[in-house]
């Protein structure tokens, strides 16, 4: 037995070999699961050419049958019965946005589409986006309330509350990105201090949203928006020297903070405008010297500036069509325009009607509101003047100076002659910012 030859031994050992080995498939793909419609691997050979006999058995008819019917679970009924859901976004997107509320109120799937930037996207195309005025008040004890103002209706509309840590602060920053985004940042809690803290608010959610912290806690400091992104510069911070110099800008889509080059002396703004392609701010420096630099974002580097703009520019201004704006007059009446080849100011349009000089009705703001220049008094009035035809004569055309009475209007003129008679006047609660959003 030994002296057997392993050709003698082999076959066993193939014998065994095959035994011990998992069964194999004669086709070149197995199509046993092509469908479950088809019976038989024959059928399936029908369907797909060059496929083999496989040892697998039938298939089974119910194998799917669970799939399946998860997937029926997840069907959902129609945005609007009897319309397809794409057109009853575009009739949705056609509904005012003073109803938005209302609308996200009818279904969780209805306030995920109204929650979304195609929808927003789509009332634009359509025409159909509406610019509103987001109004941030002082009172006389000094709490910040905040309001909309919708130019259609010619509405105060409600809102969400002002996070908790602006709700007394000082000489915080506003600002709005991308249209819809409203950002508070830094500012001066009474007892805390300064502050690096960064919220915004999305119109098109209507929530309020935590950002990351700027990197130098400041307040009563300069900021814009250029190229939709935020710069901050100067202000103030506890300590032994006050007024700062560093600058800062915040990327939204890297969602990030980052320095830049610092102001040329430390200075606490007072005023600033974005005017062609430079920001410009004027403000006061440690020795309560007046002081203006401009800031260019392609060198990242600082400038001082004198000239005639600088001599006769007041707050509030704005920079429209190219030009730069600002008003001659504490009621908002009278407008003044910059003629850069003159270096000076010159009367634009005026109004021909004043309101007075209290500090209710002082112009606390400007801002560009469906191509107009609108103006917004501490009253909460708003007048919208159509600088494109500012040749016009005021009295026959009275679309060229729109006066709008805004919230609390009749009763502050109650209110501005009970103070006027008790001597409160300068205790009197005023604007502190005022920003459009587009939804």
């Amino acid at each position: 037995m030994s002296q057997l030859s392993e050709h003698q031994r082999s076959p066993n050992v193939q014998q065994r070999g095959v035994r011990g080995r998992a069964p194999l498939v004669e086709s070149v793909s197995c199509y046993c699961k092509v469908d479950a419609g088809l019976k038989t691997v024959a059928g399936a050979r029908k369907f797909v050419p060059g496929s083999k006999i496989c040892i697998q058995p039938d298939i089974n008819p119910h194998a799917h049958k669970s799939k399946n019917r998860r997937q029926e679970r997840r069907v959902q009924p129609p945005l609007l019965p009897g319309l397809p859901d794409d057109l009853a976004i575009i009739c949705l997107a056609r509904v005012p946005r003073a109803e938005h509320n209302k609308l996200r109120l009818v279904s969780k799937r209805w306030s995920h589409i109204l929650s979304n930037n195609y929808f927003y996207s789509l009332r634009r195309t359509l025409g159909m986006a509406e610019e509103w005025v987001y109004v941030f008040k002082q009172d006389r004890d000094g709490r910040i309330s905040w309001h909309a103002f919708d130019p259609i209706y010619q509405l105060w509309q409600p809102l969400p509350p002002i996070p908790i840590e602006y709700n007394e602060a000082l000489g915080f920053g506003c600002a709005v990105l991308s249209g819809c985004n409203l950002y508070l940042f830094g500012g001066k809690d009474p007892l805390r201090g300064s502050m690096s803290r960064t919220v915004f608010y999305n119109a098109r959610t209507n929530r309020w949203h935590k950002a990351h912290d700027m990197h130098r806690k400041r307040h009563s400091f300069g900021s814009c928006v250029i190229n939709n992104c935020l710069y901050v510069a100067g202000g103030e911070c506890e300590g032994a020297h006050r007024a700062l110099r560093s600058a800062e800008v915040y990327d939204p889509h890297r969602r990030r903070w980052s320095f830049i080059s610092d102001m040329s002396n430390a200075m606490v703004p007072f005023i600033g405008v974005v005017h062609g392609g430079k920001w410009f701010l004027k403000g006061v420096g440690d020795h309560r010297e007046v002081l203006s630099e401009a800031y260019t974002p392609e060198t990242n580097t600082w400038t001082s500036v004198n000239d005639g703009m600088i001599a006769g520019w007041r707050n509030p201004s704005i920079s429209m069509n190219g030009n730069l704006y600002a008003l001659d007059c504490r009621d908002g009446c009278k407008v003044k325009v910059y003629e850069e080849d003159t270096s000076s100011w010159k009367r634009f349009i005026d109004s021909k009607v004043h309101l007075g000089s209290s500090p209710a009705l002082e112009a606390a703001a400007l801002v560009n509101l469906n191509g107009k220049l609108c103006i917004i008094r501490n009253n909460m009035s708003i007048s919208l003047v159509d600088i494109s035809s500012p040749d016009q004569e005021i009295e026959s055309n009275p679309h060229l100076w729109e006066n709008i009475a805004g919230k609390g209007h009749i009763k502050t003129l109650f209110t501005n002659l009970w103070s006027s008679i008790s001597g409160r006047n300068g205790q009197k609660s005023h604007i502190v910012h005022c920003q459009v959003l587009v939804a």
